[in-house]
């Protein structure tokens, strides 16, 4: 199995921190979700995930190099204030990363006392073909969510979000779940139906949105 290792670059307390999962997903939805609140709470770069079996590359933004998978949290809390912590990058891990990702955020989440690890993702829903010509003439579209816990599922209760009754989850969202399952901590993952072909902001907004009801609570006009 592949070793993924998260290396601090910054000393930050994450403790009670909620942990968004932002690796790419259908319609580039988690990717979406992670970039918006990275720039919305004006996370810093705060340690960098790496294995092997990334890429060599490094990303440079504002003249500063960044790893190919990084984490970012909150530098600042004022009284209340939620802290939280993402996960993201560009790449799209291979097949053979998947179980060590999902592995690495959750022991990442146990070590730093972490409360909840949230995995963001498309959800491909099979449509006739006058809806699937015509994709924004669908009427609305729903977030689903399930959990690791009892726990998990009462918190989602919070949220506009349908109760994932039966199906597949796959990647590290399904990967974390099963981890949350087996070693008892709270994760959820929320879907909501997106397009496989575009960057599908409108399924992001709808998860941010159902995020903001059960842990933000800033009200977020998405």
């Amino acid at each position: 199995m592949a070793v993924i290792e998260i290396f601090e670059l910054k000393k930050t307390d994450l403790r009670n921190a909620v942990v968004i999962d932002g690796f790419p997903s259908v319609g580039l939805v988690s990717s979406i979700v992670a970039n918006y609140l990275v720039a919305l709470l004006k996370m810093e770069y705060v340690a960098v995930m790496d294995s092997d079996l990334f890429p060599t590359v490094s990303l440079i933004r504002d003249s500063e190099p960044l790893g190919p998978a990084r984490v970012y949290a909150r530098p600042r809390l004022k009284e209340g204030e939620q802290q939280v912590v993402v996960f993201m990058t560009e790449i799209q891990p291979s097949a053979q990363l998947l179980r060590p990702l999902g592995t690495a955020i959750i022991d990442f989440a146990i070590a730093q006392r972490c409360r909840l690890v949230i995995s963001a993702g498309g959800l491909i829903v099979e449509r006739g073909e006058d809806e699937a010509e015509e994709p924004d003439a669908v009427g609305e579209i729903a977030v689903y969510g399930t959990g690791s816990t009892e726990a998990a599922q009462e918190l989602l209760k919070e949220a506009d979000a349908e109760p994932f009754l039966e199906g597949v989850i796959s990647g590290t969202a399904g990967v974390l779940l099963n981890e949350g399952k087996r070693r008892q901590v709270d994760v959820i993952t929320l879907l909501a139906e997106a397009r496989p072909d575009v960057a599908d902001a409108r399924a992001a907004a709808l998860i941010l949105a159902a995020i903001d009801q059960m842990v933000l609570h800033m009200n977020l006009n998405v």
